[in-house]
């Protein structure tokens, strides 16, 4: 199902909480934007998230042949658990069976010609973040963080992981940078300032970006329209902006 795919990219945290599902949400349709034909693999099994990002309702479809159909969203296919088990139960899977999932994800899902897949993966180094390691081959690995630096000791297993499976490190996105304040319109870091960047120099890896904290973010997930679409000329729209095409041009 990934042979007509040019580029797989996994999107990876070390902890949860730092707004990796809104990055791949985002970046993913700013590359639909750059006239990319993109893909969106919701791998996080245990709090899937982009069916709400993307405003999708009801059940995937599935193909005569038992192949799931990703769903098509202002641009960007879609497949997500979110569409195939209740919303309000919990996963309830030891590592084997989630294991298992994922590959089925991985082999069932007809995603077509696309030149970029994103996987959004769940935080942390664990059974979900090997098996797709060794059930496709991946492109490279993005690591979305904050500038805390518990967020920082975090990012560092992550990259961990990735070097020592030999997978490629793409670069760190530094997300909650710093917030611009509507009346004195001062950048403030809440969180620290500079984290990844300094972090990134450290590991002679790419900073790919610094993406503020804007309420367009939270809005455009709240209502099923990343905010790249909803409010392309955001701060936070540019900073993806620029990204997609790196990522396209690379």
């Amino acid at each position: 199902m990934l042979s007509q795919v040019k580029k797989i990219i996994a999107i990876a945290s070390g902890k949860g909480g730092v707004g990796k599902s809104t990055v791949t949400a985002n970046l993913a349709m700013a590359a639909a934007l750059e006239g990319k034909s993109v893909g969106i693999l919701d791998a996080d099994l245990y709090g899937p998230s982009m069916g709400i990002m993307f405003g999708l309702s009801g059940a995937s479809e599935l193909h005569e042949n038992g192949h799931i159909i990703p769903t098509f969203s202002h641009g960007v296919k879609v497949a997500t658990l979110a569409q195939l088990f209740p919303a309000d139960k919990a996963n309830v899977w030891r590592g084997p069976r989630a294991a298992a999932l994922v590959n089925n994800l991985l082999n069932f899902v007809h995603w077509g010609n696309l030149d970029m897949l994103f996987i959004d993966l769940p935080p942390g180094t664990g059974d979900i973040q090997l098996s797709i390691i060794q059930g496709c081959k991946l492109t490279g690995a993005i690591i979305v963080c904050t500038p805390q630096t518990v967020a920082l000791a975090d990012c560092l297993k992550g990259i961990d992981l990735f070097r020592e499976t030999k997978v490629p490190i793409l670069g760190l996105i530094e997300n909650m940078s710093g917030f611009i304040c509507d009346n004195c319109e001062k950048e403030h870091f809440i969180f620290g300032k500079n984290g990844a960047k300094d972090l990134a120099e450290k590991l002679g890896v790419p900073l790919l970006g610094q993406i503020p904290i804007e309420a367009s973010l939270m809005q455009g997930g709240e209502n099923g329209v990343p905010a790249v679409l909803a409010n392309p000329n955001s701060v936070s729209a540019r900073a993806f902006g620029e990204m997609a095409v790196s990522l396209g041009d690379s």
